[in-house]
């Protein structure tokens, strides 16, 4: 994370270079591929190959679990939908599964076993992967044995590996190890179940170490409910726990960033078979992020990715209240909010204000602690000839940050000199000529700082004589290049005479300082004004809003001049309670020429025409793709080509694959869909004009009063989408993307988990639980020992014990000093949990004895006893 306050970037150009694809126009979710190139001068290189708006693999039918008897078949089958071409795999309780038959035809996936095993039982789980992403369904199989459908007791329950040896070895013809079972499997069918015969391939006095049952008889390793995303306040101790099901021993751990997690004073894990936790004893804001818990058992291998947000107080916020619209006793305050949030949103912002000449403690006092928005009208508690400063603090749910910057001094009028909206917008527009003979500071006052840009720096400016507040932008202009880009922009706004266009009002050219006075627009961006609470956001107020755009550009492109970088944040509210906007920043603008085509290599990547980013020829059609994609944000709250970068957004511009989110449109009229959709057409001969858009049947709608939709619109994405473009230009945008994107995350349909869950283990988990075996291995101990009993001559005897250790330990009973041998009337039993029983039916006088379990693996052995007594 890059949270230690780095400097603020900004992009200002880009270069591309276009591969184009093999052909003119891919056929959806074909293998066209689009190459880009992108270098940006303020934020360095960024690259792009093979970007393309894909659907990942969706199960819509899932795999069932099924129960079958041994010899039969298994079939599995389950139905997919997704874009292709599409990878299927399969595993066995979490390996790759080597045997059976699979299909799939690009929807149905099919997995058969023939004449199945009981070693064949256990968890299926079908893998499913395109470019887009990779999903996967389990399903649990139990095969019923062949010693129970034939209702038989067997005195040779396995095949001896080494007797399977030695078969071959005498020279009959070799099968594989499932045809020599099923064999021998159907051998025992057909022998006679009321005699004491011994196996031909095995002598009567010959013990085969008993072994657990077959593993895949029991549930697959699973997760029970783990947590997907937590918050935790700063400097608090968290605790994650997950809990699992497997079979002991179990063995996990933590991951992050690819590294395994190492206990020691700061983080640590605490352990048991049924769950693991993790413990940050202090949390910090770079405890954020992604973390995975990898598990296994003795049969297979789980992971589950979740997400840690650790939020504190916001940042203060990042600029002075800039003041206008004072008068006798109220004035508009306007700022920037916090460079980061402290990881949850900020709820609102405190408004404090100081008297001047009054040096007293507590000096400051609180205006008002309900604003929601970037602005405030104070109107009271303020008097006349007075002097104030101001400063704002932001605050969230876990407490209020500290205060931002403090605002000059601003005397209050004497009178209410506000002047009204109706007649600023009639004064008259003047030309303006470049003033080389004086300074911007021999007419103005130089004020405080409002912003920067990529050209250099807005100063607030009061004007000597009239008092007038303007907005300065001071060019640096040290180089020639720089020079003539301010001497074309101040050129072209003597053309852009409109009321919807914000004016340039005079010009200084003082070397090497060159200067534009603009308007200074009090309002503030659109979208921020749209999501404070006490403004309504409905579609009819958006049609006015787009109405006022396409006005303004449509009086630009009468003077065949171009923005060509129309967004957002430069759509602006002429004050804080009207509706009136004006559209600012005409630094990219330029003239069309009949004669010469014009290319350009500039823009910003979210709103950039597909003509721009293949650097081929822009026309006036060019802006109308940028006000397609303002007024899909403006109805929806949600970006049409946001990419996880600049160069996957240009990608995804330059395909122009965009659809109406269903959950964001659903109570959007069509009208306002096919505005939308005639102007994000990539082929500019069909993109609407301005003429013609301001004739929508969506605009008529507006303009006759018939538009029925009046609901208010949901704010909630518009914020989330004016954070994202705040991150991206603040000093802690690394921090703040980052937790977007887990929360993001958190919104999946899941985590990886495997078996059951949507992929394998990761390469870093894989490699951690094998380092992690070693804490499996043990040698083998009775958990529940056997227990002394006296039983009745003719009834049945259950001697029990219970045995951990790894690997399986290997059993074998002792009557008295005698290894007993299993036959029609002694089983042994030994499952895959550990339990393992002795059984003797109808039991007489002589089988009165000192009965013992011996349990032995790599690592050691032990054993327990129990007396049997057997009464006449």
């Amino acid at each position: 994370m890059n949270g230690d306050g780095s400097k603020q970037r900004y992009v200002s150009t880009f270069r591309i270079q276009i591969k184009p694809p093999r052909a003119s126009s891919a056929p959806e979710n074909g293998p066209g591929t689009i190459d880009t190139a992108v270098k940006c001068t303020d934020t360095g290189s960024l690259s792009l190959s093979s970007c393309k708006r894909l659907d990942p693999p969706v199960f819509i039918e899932p795999l069932q679990d099924c129960s079958v008897d041994e010899g039969s078949d298994i079939t599995l089958c389950g139905v997919l939908k997704g874009s292709q071409p599409i990878k299927v795999s399969w595993l066995h309780n979490g390996e790759v599964a080597r045997f059976g038959k699979h299909s799939f035809d690009g929807r149905d996936a099919s997995f058969v076993v023939t004449e199945c095993l009981p070693e064949d039982a256990g968890a299926y789980t079908c893998l499913a992967e395109n470019s887009a992403g990779k999903t996967s369904c389990c399903a649990a199989v139990f095969v019923r044995d062949f010693e129970t459908i034939c209702g038989m007791h067997s005195h040779v329950s396995k095949i001896p590996t080494s007797a399977s040896k030695s078969i071959t070895e005498n020279g009959m013809s070799p099968q594989s190890p499932k045809d020599e079972r099923q064999e021998f499997r159907r051998s025992l069918c057909t022998s006679d179940t009321g005699s004491d015969k011994q196996s031909p391939v095995s002598s009567p006095r010959e013990v085969i170490p008993k072994k657990r049952a077959n593993s895949g008889k029991g549930p697959a390793l699973h997760f029970e409910n783990p947590p997907q995303h937590l918050e935790v306040k700063v400097g608090q101790t968290a605790r994650v726990t997950c809990f699992f099901t497997g079979s002991p021993p179990v063995v996990s751990c933590w991951i992050r960033n690819k590294e395994q997690i190492v206990d020691g004073p700061e983080l640590r894990t605490e352990n048991t078979d049924r769950s693991s936790t993790l413990v940050i004893a202090e949390t910090k804001p770079q405890h954020t992020g992604s973390y995975t818990i990898a598990v296994r058992d003795r049969k297979s291998s789980a992971q589950h990715t979740l997400t840690l947000s650790v939020i504190e107080r916001p940042q203060p916020p990042a600029s002075s209240p800039v003041i206008s619209r004072v008068s006798a006793s109220s004035l508009v305050l306007s700022w920037s909010g916090p460079c980061y949030d402290g990881g949850s949103a900020v709820l609102g912002y405190v408004i404090e204000a100081k008297k001047q000449g009054h040096a007293e403690p507590g000096e400051w006092s609180e205006l008002t602690s309900q604003c929601k928005s970037t602005s405030y009208r104070v109107s009271s508690g303020l008097q006349p000839h007075k002097e104030y400063r101001f400063r704002v603090r932001a605050y969230n749910t876990v407490g209020a940050s500290e205060p931002g910057p403090v605002s000059p001094v601003v005397r209050m009028e004497q009178k209410d000199l506000d002047k009204p909206q109706e007649e600023e917008a009639s004064q008259a527009y003047n030309s303006v000529t470049i003033d080389s003979s004086h300074k911007v500071t021999d007419h103005y006052n130089l004020q405080e700082k409002l912003g920067m840009g990529k050209f250099g720096l807005v100063f607030k400016l009061t004007h000597k004589e009239t008092g007038r507040v303007c907005a300065g932008k001071f060019y640096k202009g040290r180089r020639a290049k720089e020079r003539e880009a301010a001497r074309k922009e101040i050129e072209l706004m003597n053309y852009l005479h409109h009321p919807k266009l914000v004016q340039c009002l005079a010009a200084y050219d003082h070397k090497p300082e060159m200067v534009m006075v603009m308007e200074f627009i009090a309002g503030g961006e659109l979208f921020e004004r749209i999501v404070d609470d006490s403004f309504e956001h409905t579609e009819p107020a958006s049609v006015r809003y787009m109405q006022q755009i396409l006005q303004g550009i449509d009086y630009m492109h009468q003077q065949n001049i171009l923005h060509l970088d129309l967004k957002p944040e430069n759509i602006v509210c002429v004050d804080t309670t009207g509706t009136s906007i004006k559209i600012i920043d005409f630094g990219l603008a330029s003239r069309l020429d009949g004669n010469t085509p014009l290319k350009v290599m500039h823009g910003t990547p979210e709103f950039v025409a597909p003509e721009v980013i293949n650097y081929e020829p822009v026309c006036l059609a060019t802006d109308m793709w940028s006000i397609g994609v303002i007024c899909y944000i403006l109805l929806s709250g949600e970006s049409p080509f946001q990419g996880n970068s600049d160069a996957e957004t240009l990608a995804l511009v330059t395909a122009a694959q965009w659809e109406f989110d269903e959950d964001s449109f659903d109570e959007i009229t069509d009208e306002a869909k096919n505005f939308i959709s005639s102007l994000l057409n990539k082929d500019t001969r069909r993109r609407m004009s301005c003429e013609e858009a301001l004739a929508h049947p969506w605009m008529a709608a507006f303009d006759s009063g018939d538009l029925a939709a009046t609901k208010c619109l949901s704010k909630e994405k518009m914020k989330r989408f004016l954070a994202r473009q705040k991150w991206k230009k603040a000093g802690k945008a690394m921090l703040a993307l980052k937790r977007m994107a887990l929360l993001s995350k958190g919104d999946s349909s899941g985590s990886p988990t495997s078996p059951g869950g949507d992929s394998p283990l990761s390469p870093e988990a894989e490699h951690a639980l094998q380092s992690l075996e070693q804490k499996m291995q043990g040698p083998p101990q009775f958990t529940q020992s056997l227990e002394d009993q006296t039983v009745a001559q003719g009834s049945s005897v259950r001697l029990s014990c219970h045995l951990t250790g790894y690997p399986d330990p290997e059993v074998v009973w002792l009557c008295g000093e005698e290894p007993v041998v299993e036959s029609s009337t002694v089983q042994i039993e030994y499952e895959e949990d550990g339990h393992c029983t002795l059984v003797i039916a109808k039991v007489g006088t002589v089988d009165t004895n000192v009965y013992t379990c011996r349990a032995t693996n790599d690592h050691g052995e032990t054993f327990c006893s129990a007396n049997l007594t057997v009464q006449q």
